[in-house]
Protein backbone atom coordinates (compact mmCIF):
# COMPACT_ATOMS: atom_id res chain seq x y z
CA UNK A 1 0.00 0.00 0.00
CA UNK A 2 1.09 3.57 -0.69
CA UNK A 3 2.88 5.10 2.30
CA UNK A 4 1.01 8.39 1.83
CA UNK A 5 -2.28 6.58 2.48
CA UNK A 6 -1.10 5.65 5.97
CA UNK A 7 0.27 9.14 6.56
CA UNK A 8 -3.15 10.59 5.75
CA UNK A 9 -4.74 8.07 8.10
CA UNK A 10 -2.23 9.10 10.78
CA UNK A 11 -3.26 12.75 10.48
CA UNK A 12 -6.92 11.73 10.41
CA UNK A 13 -6.52 9.79 13.67
CA UNK A 14 -4.69 12.68 15.30
CA UNK A 15 -7.46 15.08 14.29
CA UNK A 16 -10.11 12.72 15.67
CA UNK A 17 -8.15 12.42 18.90
CA UNK A 18 -8.04 16.19 19.32
CA UNK A 19 -11.78 16.48 18.60
CA UNK A 20 -12.60 13.84 21.22
CA UNK A 21 -10.27 15.51 23.71
CA UNK A 22 -11.76 18.98 23.22
CA UNK A 23 -15.30 17.66 23.62
CA UNK A 24 -14.37 15.83 26.82
CA UNK A 25 -12.81 18.97 28.28
CA UNK A 26 -15.84 21.07 27.32
CA UNK A 27 -18.21 18.62 28.98
CA UNK A 28 -16.20 18.67 32.18
CA UNK A 29 -16.14 22.48 32.20
CA UNK A 30 -19.79 23.03 31.27
CA UNK A 31 -21.63 20.18 32.97
CA UNK A 32 -23.57 20.48 36.20
CA UNK A 33 -23.37 17.97 39.05
CA UNK A 34 -26.26 15.76 37.87
CA UNK A 35 -25.82 12.27 39.33
CA UNK A 36 -27.65 8.95 39.23
CA UNK A 37 -27.64 6.20 41.87
CA UNK A 38 -26.13 2.74 41.69
CA UNK A 39 -28.15 0.40 43.89
CA UNK A 40 -28.31 -3.14 45.16
CA UNK A 41 -31.40 -5.20 45.96
CA UNK A 42 -31.80 -8.26 48.16
CA UNK A 43 -34.50 -10.29 49.89
CA UNK A 44 -35.10 -9.79 53.60
CA UNK A 45 -37.52 -11.23 56.14
CA UNK A 46 -40.18 -8.81 57.36
CA UNK A 47 -42.05 -9.81 60.51
CA UNK A 48 -44.34 -6.78 60.50
CA UNK A 49 -45.94 -6.63 57.05
CA UNK A 50 -48.56 -9.31 56.52
CA UNK A 51 -46.91 -11.68 58.96
CA UNK A 52 -49.24 -14.33 60.36
CA UNK A 53 -48.51 -16.87 63.03
CA UNK A 54 -44.99 -15.50 63.46
CA UNK A 55 -44.09 -16.40 59.87
CA UNK A 56 -42.04 -13.72 58.11
CA UNK A 57 -42.82 -12.27 54.72
CA UNK A 58 -40.02 -11.95 52.19
CA UNK A 59 -39.65 -8.42 50.84
CA UNK A 60 -37.22 -6.82 48.41
CA UNK A 61 -34.95 -4.23 49.98
CA UNK A 62 -33.15 -1.71 47.76
CA UNK A 63 -30.34 0.49 48.97
CA UNK A 64 -28.08 3.01 47.23
CA UNK A 65 -24.42 2.02 47.08
CA UNK A 66 -23.18 5.32 45.63
CA UNK A 67 -24.03 7.97 43.07
CA UNK A 68 -22.27 8.54 39.75
CA UNK A 69 -21.77 12.00 38.28
CA UNK A 70 -22.91 11.65 34.69
CA UNK A 71 -20.81 14.54 33.32
CA UNK A 72 -17.42 12.97 34.17
CA UNK A 73 -18.67 9.54 33.06
CA UNK A 74 -19.59 10.92 29.64
CA UNK A 75 -16.29 12.80 29.42
CA UNK A 76 -14.44 9.58 30.29
CA UNK A 77 -15.48 7.68 27.17
CA UNK A 78 -14.47 10.70 25.09
CA UNK A 79 -11.07 10.80 26.82
CA UNK A 80 -10.58 7.05 26.23
CA UNK A 81 -11.18 7.55 22.51
CA UNK A 82 -8.92 10.61 22.43
CA UNK A 83 -6.11 8.65 24.09
CA UNK A 84 -6.42 5.74 21.64
CA UNK A 85 -6.42 7.98 18.55
CA UNK A 86 -3.45 10.01 19.76
CA UNK A 87 -1.44 6.92 20.70
CA UNK A 88 -1.91 5.13 17.37
CA UNK A 89 -0.96 8.29 15.49
CA UNK A 90 2.23 8.74 17.55
CA UNK A 91 4.03 6.14 19.67
CA UNK A 92 1.98 3.16 18.41
CA UNK A 93 1.88 4.27 14.78
CA UNK A 94 4.26 1.62 13.38
CA UNK A 95 2.39 -1.22 15.11
CA UNK A 96 -0.90 0.30 13.98
CA UNK A 97 0.22 0.30 10.33
CA UNK A 98 1.61 -3.24 10.60
CA UNK A 99 -1.77 -4.41 11.88
CA UNK A 100 -3.71 -2.60 9.15
CA UNK A 101 -1.59 -4.34 6.50
CA UNK A 102 -2.79 -7.65 7.96
CA UNK A 103 -6.42 -6.47 8.04
CA UNK A 104 -6.44 -5.86 11.81
CA UNK A 105 -6.62 -3.02 14.30
CA UNK A 106 -6.34 -4.43 17.80
CA UNK A 107 -6.21 -0.97 19.34
CA UNK A 108 -9.64 -0.14 17.94
CA UNK A 109 -11.20 -3.10 19.69
CA UNK A 110 -9.41 -2.44 22.99
CA UNK A 111 -10.66 1.15 22.95
CA UNK A 112 -14.22 0.20 21.99
CA UNK A 113 -14.28 -2.48 24.69
CA UNK A 114 -13.98 0.30 27.27
CA UNK A 115 -15.55 3.35 25.63
CA UNK A 116 -18.65 1.78 24.07
CA UNK A 117 -19.28 -0.27 27.22
CA UNK A 118 -19.26 2.94 29.27
CA UNK A 119 -21.62 4.47 26.71
CA UNK A 120 -24.16 1.71 27.10
CA UNK A 121 -23.93 1.98 30.90
CA UNK A 122 -24.77 5.69 30.61
CA UNK A 123 -27.75 4.87 28.38
CA UNK A 124 -28.88 2.17 30.84
CA UNK A 125 -28.74 4.54 33.78
CA UNK A 126 -30.69 7.20 31.90
CA UNK A 127 -33.60 4.80 31.29
CA UNK A 128 -33.71 4.00 35.01
CA UNK A 129 -31.49 0.93 35.41
CA UNK A 130 -29.60 1.42 38.66
CA UNK A 131 -28.93 -2.12 39.94
CA UNK A 132 -25.17 -2.66 40.21
CA UNK A 133 -25.36 -6.25 38.99
CA UNK A 134 -27.45 -5.36 35.94
CA UNK A 135 -25.10 -2.51 35.02
CA UNK A 136 -22.09 -4.83 35.32
CA UNK A 137 -23.75 -7.41 33.08
CA UNK A 138 -24.62 -4.74 30.50
CA UNK A 139 -21.02 -3.46 30.56
CA UNK A 140 -19.37 -6.86 30.17
CA UNK A 141 -21.82 -8.24 27.61
CA UNK A 142 -21.07 -5.21 25.46
CA UNK A 143 -17.35 -5.75 26.07
CA UNK A 144 -17.67 -9.36 24.92
CA UNK A 145 -19.41 -8.17 21.75
CA UNK A 146 -16.44 -5.93 21.00
CA UNK A 147 -13.88 -8.63 21.74
CA UNK A 148 -15.67 -10.96 19.34
CA UNK A 149 -14.95 -8.26 16.75
CA UNK A 150 -11.26 -8.56 17.61
CA UNK A 151 -11.45 -12.35 17.26
CA UNK A 152 -13.21 -11.93 13.90
CA UNK A 153 -10.24 -9.97 12.57
CA UNK A 154 -7.45 -12.11 14.04
CA UNK A 155 -9.11 -15.43 13.18
CA UNK A 156 -9.72 -14.49 9.56
CA UNK A 157 -6.32 -12.94 8.81
CA UNK A 158 -5.24 -15.56 6.26
CA UNK A 159 -8.61 -17.03 5.30
CA UNK A 160 -9.93 -16.58 1.78
CA UNK A 161 -13.43 -17.40 3.00
CA UNK A 162 -14.16 -15.79 6.39
CA UNK A 163 -15.43 -17.72 9.38
CA UNK A 164 -18.47 -15.71 10.51
CA UNK A 165 -18.99 -17.39 13.89
CA UNK A 166 -17.31 -14.60 15.95
CA UNK A 167 -19.45 -12.03 14.12
CA UNK A 168 -22.71 -13.79 14.97
CA UNK A 169 -21.67 -14.57 18.55
CA UNK A 170 -20.82 -10.87 18.95
CA UNK A 171 -24.20 -9.86 17.57
CA UNK A 172 -25.94 -12.07 20.13
CA UNK A 173 -23.87 -10.69 23.03
CA UNK A 174 -24.43 -7.10 21.90
CA UNK A 175 -28.16 -7.56 21.31
CA UNK A 176 -29.06 -8.56 24.88
CA UNK A 177 -28.19 -5.23 26.61
CA UNK A 178 -30.44 -3.41 24.13
CA UNK A 179 -33.30 -5.80 24.93
CA UNK A 180 -32.86 -5.02 28.63
CA UNK A 181 -32.78 -1.26 27.95
CA UNK A 182 -35.85 -1.57 25.71
CA UNK A 183 -37.81 -3.34 28.45
CA UNK A 184 -36.93 -0.66 31.01
CA UNK A 185 -37.56 2.25 28.66
CA UNK A 186 -40.80 1.28 26.99
CA UNK A 187 -42.14 -0.62 29.98
CA UNK A 188 -41.95 2.57 32.03
CA UNK A 189 -43.48 4.64 29.25
CA UNK A 190 -46.34 2.21 28.85
CA UNK A 191 -47.38 2.65 32.48
CA UNK A 192 -47.91 6.37 32.05
CA UNK A 193 -44.51 7.40 33.36
CA UNK A 194 -41.08 6.95 31.92
CA UNK A 195 -38.09 9.17 31.26
CA UNK A 196 -38.18 12.47 29.31
CA UNK A 197 -38.35 12.51 25.52
CA UNK A 198 -34.61 13.05 24.99
CA UNK A 199 -33.91 9.60 26.47
CA UNK A 200 -36.05 7.99 23.76
CA UNK A 201 -34.06 9.91 21.13
CA UNK A 202 -30.83 8.67 22.71
CA UNK A 203 -32.08 5.08 22.65
CA UNK A 204 -33.11 5.21 18.99
CA UNK A 205 -30.02 7.06 17.74
CA UNK A 206 -27.54 4.96 19.69
CA UNK A 207 -29.23 1.68 18.76
CA UNK A 208 -28.85 2.75 15.13
CA UNK A 209 -25.18 3.71 15.48
CA UNK A 210 -24.19 0.63 17.51
CA UNK A 211 -25.69 -1.55 14.76
CA UNK A 212 -23.90 0.45 12.07
CA UNK A 213 -20.54 -0.87 13.34
CA UNK A 214 -21.71 -4.43 12.67
CA UNK A 215 -22.90 -3.37 9.21
CA UNK A 216 -19.49 -1.83 8.54
CA UNK A 217 -17.75 -5.09 9.45
CA UNK A 218 -20.20 -7.10 7.34
CA UNK A 219 -19.48 -4.88 4.33
CA UNK A 220 -15.73 -5.24 4.92
CA UNK A 221 -15.76 -9.02 4.93
CA UNK A 222 -18.24 -9.23 2.08
CA UNK A 223 -15.95 -6.81 0.19
CA UNK A 224 -18.86 -4.70 -1.00
CA UNK A 225 -17.92 -1.68 -3.13
CA UNK A 226 -15.42 0.63 -1.43
CA UNK A 227 -15.32 -1.75 1.57
CA UNK A 228 -13.29 -4.19 -0.53
CA UNK A 229 -10.34 -2.06 0.62
CA UNK A 230 -9.80 -2.68 4.37
CA UNK A 231 -8.66 0.90 5.00
CA UNK A 232 -11.99 2.28 3.81
CA UNK A 233 -13.72 0.28 6.52
CA UNK A 234 -11.13 1.55 9.01
CA UNK A 235 -11.97 5.15 8.13
CA UNK A 236 -15.67 4.40 8.50
CA UNK A 237 -15.06 2.96 11.99
CA UNK A 238 -13.31 6.20 12.95
CA UNK A 239 -16.10 8.39 11.59
CA UNK A 240 -18.86 6.29 13.16
CA UNK A 241 -17.05 6.34 16.49
CA UNK A 242 -16.73 10.12 16.52
CA UNK A 243 -20.33 10.72 15.48
CA UNK A 244 -21.80 8.17 17.93
CA UNK A 245 -19.81 9.42 20.92
CA UNK A 246 -20.39 13.08 20.09
CA UNK A 247 -24.11 12.56 19.55
CA UNK A 248 -24.54 10.70 22.83
CA UNK A 249 -22.41 13.19 24.77
CA UNK A 250 -24.27 16.28 23.60
CA UNK A 251 -27.72 14.69 23.82
CA UNK A 252 -26.97 13.87 27.46
CA UNK A 253 -25.61 17.38 28.00
CA UNK A 254 -28.70 19.05 26.55
CA UNK A 255 -31.02 16.73 28.45
CA UNK A 256 -29.45 16.70 31.89
CA UNK A 257 -26.05 18.37 32.18
CA UNK A 258 -26.70 21.98 31.17
CA UNK A 259 -26.02 24.46 33.96
CA UNK A 260 -29.26 25.60 35.59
Amino acid sequence: MDKTVFEKLKRFNLTMGVLHLLQGCLLLLLSNDFALPVTRSYLAADYTVGATGGMPVLITVTSTLFEVWIGPLVALFLFISATAHILISTVLYKKYVAGLKRGQNRYRWYEYALSSSLMIVVISMLVGISDAGTLMLVFFLNMMMILFGLIMETMNEKRKKPDWSPFWFGCIAGFIPWVVIFIWLFGAGGSGGGPPDFVYYIFLSMALFFNSFAVNMWLQYKKKGKWAEYLYGEKMYIVLSLVAKSLLAWQVFIGTLRPT
